[in-house]
């Protein structure tokens, strides 16, 4: 599996480099090769592939050699696969579309979380959750659609040559009523079961008094993807009320890289992160309460 959207982004950068070392910029590389520039600006920035007749086109204005060319042609031809995500767009969410596609060529995706990771969360836990959050919604949004949406996603962690996967859950995460507490219950006996049948899954814990180093507090969930091909960007997705934000230059995602490291060095081991889940786990309630 690949992602199309960080091919995009890899074929954006190439892009912007030959453009700069033969001096064009998107003006003078439209006139050149009769592509308007609205789309040149478009495939260099990554919001869309091009066909293989446009970046031929472009890649002979550029006068690139041979082995370069066959480089970008394939990542060319990536950039306009299809994931199963496409198809359900609207109706489970742009959002949860883009980190299906991030998820799907990624090698190993680390993440923050000031909330149950989507990735672990059990079927009651993701269905209150997505029934409390009414925020924007698409117009075609199917709550049902988004929750088999949610699971299909899961099944990358199952995958033969599938990502290696570690969370740092932030302690509130697990102290904020999120969900009735026999679904709290529930969810992390599984954070638990899994961190300890899954080789390829680390769980850690960030308490609240942990002191990160420099004082950094940090300020929302993010999440950070590597993929197989070394010349792929590395990506950083940030939690955010609106869209949120997906950097791809290694300026802006070096702030997050440093930030994961601060909190790697703070949380929990990964064994005494399940020993804290699991005592969470027994402290709630025996009742079910009521249920929203």
């Amino acid at each position: 599996m690949i992602s199309p959207y960080v091919r995009r982004h890899r074929l954006a950068a190439e892009l912007r480099q030959l453009m700069q070392e033969h001096g064009y910029s998107a003006l003078r590389l439209a006139a050149a090769t009769r592509i308007p520039r609205q789309r040149i600006s478009q495939i260099q920035n990554g919001h869309v592939g091009p066909s293989d007749a446009e970046m031929m086109r472009i890649l002979e204005v550029l006068k690139v050699g041979q082995r370069r060319w066959d480089e970008i042609m394939a990542v060319t031809r990536d950039c306009r696969e299809r994931g199963w995500w496409e198809k359900f767009r609207d109706e489970m969410g742009p959002q949860q579309a883009l980190y299906a596609d991030l998820e799907a060529g990624a090698r190993s995706i680390t993440e923050y979380q000031l909330m149950v990771p989507g990735l672990l969360q059990i079927p009651a836990f993701t269905e209150i959750r997505v029934r409390a959050n009414r925020g924007t919604r698409p117009e075609h949004f199917d709550p049902a659609r988004a929750l088999e949406a949610r699971a299909f996603r899961q099944r990358v962690l199952d995958r033969a040559g599938g990502p290696s996967y570690e969370v740092i859950i932030d302690e509130q995460a697990v102290r904020r009523p999120a969900a009735p507490p026999d679904v709290i219950r529930a969810q992390l006996h599984h954070l638990v079961q899994v961190g300890r049948d899954r080789n390829k899954i680390t769980l850690r814990v960030l308490r609240l008094s942990a002191q990160l180093p420099g004082y950094v507090v940090p300020k929302s969930s993010f999440f950070t993807y590597r993929f197989p091909d070394p010349n792929d960007p590395t990506v950083v997705a940030v939690d955010t009320d609106g869209e949120d934000l997906v950097l791809t230059s290694p300026t802006a995602t070096s702030h997050y890289l440093d930030l994961y490291q601060r909190i790697q060095q703070a949380a929990l081991s990964p064994a005494d992160s399940l020993d804290f889940l699991a005592t969470v786990a027994e402290e709630q309630p025996d009742y079910a309460g009521n249920r929203p």
